[in-house]
């Protein structure tokens, strides 16, 4: 494992996830490789009750590749993200996201998709592809079941930034901490208290019960927008440009078109 690290806490019943890719902690095709592994490999682990996700250094993830959304990739690379979501789903072992810094796009993904999640007074998260000329296709369904409809229509139409507080106010975020520290310590309270005295076998159960209709909206909404993306986004001019231009580092001349 090149871009994740993984270690086992509270008497190996806790999976604690690393992104560590350099400063962005970017989501590229082979950290989602890396991902799709050691998610796949907890299928026959009956112990694991969390599995927390964090970024290494000050950010907890910039996002996807913004290389790997250019037309020629971006089938590939949406259904490798996406494949984590249904793994995610089907695993339905307990997870939590701990977020500092930057949580952008398929980072802010990932942590969105998580039972939990907690952050310190760094943390700012926005869902950006609108800016690249493009959408977030699990944010629009996760966020509006998460926050509702208005909410999410905000996050994802403007590509607004907002802070812990605010993520807190939308009951996106449980807790906030003053620092990457405090963050830890309250976490590892939080999972002391709820989660570990529990049963592995019977979270799972809760986790299903609690997202049954959740599961449902994301099992066939998600391959409609993966489509929607590919087939008709990655065809229009101005996606392409929004792309090309973040690449090349000027503004996008669009065409609206």
């Amino acid at each position: 494992m090149n871009k994740i690290k993984v270690s086992y806490t509270h008497n190996n019943t806790v999976a604690v996830i690393i992104l560590d890719d350099g400063k962005g902690n970017v989501l590229d095709s082979i950290m989602m490789g890396e991902l799709q592994e050691l998610l796949t490999s907890f299928k026959d682990n009956k112990d694991i009750k969390l599995i927390t996700f964090e970024g290494a250094g000050k950010h907890f993830s910039f996002g996807a590749s913004v290389d790997e959304h250019k037309k020629d990739s971006a089938a590939a690379m949406l259904s490798s993200f996406h494949g984590l979501f249904y793994l995610l789903r089907d695993l339905a072992i307990p997870t939590l996201a701990k977020i500092s810094g930057q949580c952008l796009g398929g980072g802010m993904e990932l942590a969105i998709m998580c039972d939990f999640m907690f952050a310190d007074s760094t943390a700012k998260l926005c869902q950006p592809e609108i800016v690249l000329g493009v959408f977030p296709p699990p944010a629009s369904i996760i966020l509006a079941e998460k926050i509702g409809l208005a909410r999410a229509e905000e996050l994802i139409i403007t590509g607004k930034v907002i802070t812990a507080t605010e993520a807190k106010n939308y009951g996106l975020i449980a807790e906030v901490f003053e620092d990457k520290q405090g963050l830890n310590d309250g976490v590892n309270a939080y999972i002391e208290q709820n989660i570990q005295p529990k049963s592995a076998s019977s979270l799972r159960f809760a986790v299903k019960a609690c997202r049954v209709k959740f599961n449902h909206i994301l099992s066939n909404f998600l391959p409609v927008l993966e489509q929607m993306y590919v087939k008709e986004l990655m065809n229009t001019n101005d996606a392409n440009e929004g792309i090309i231009s973040f690449l090349e580092k000027r503004k996008p001349d669009w065409k609206n078109e």
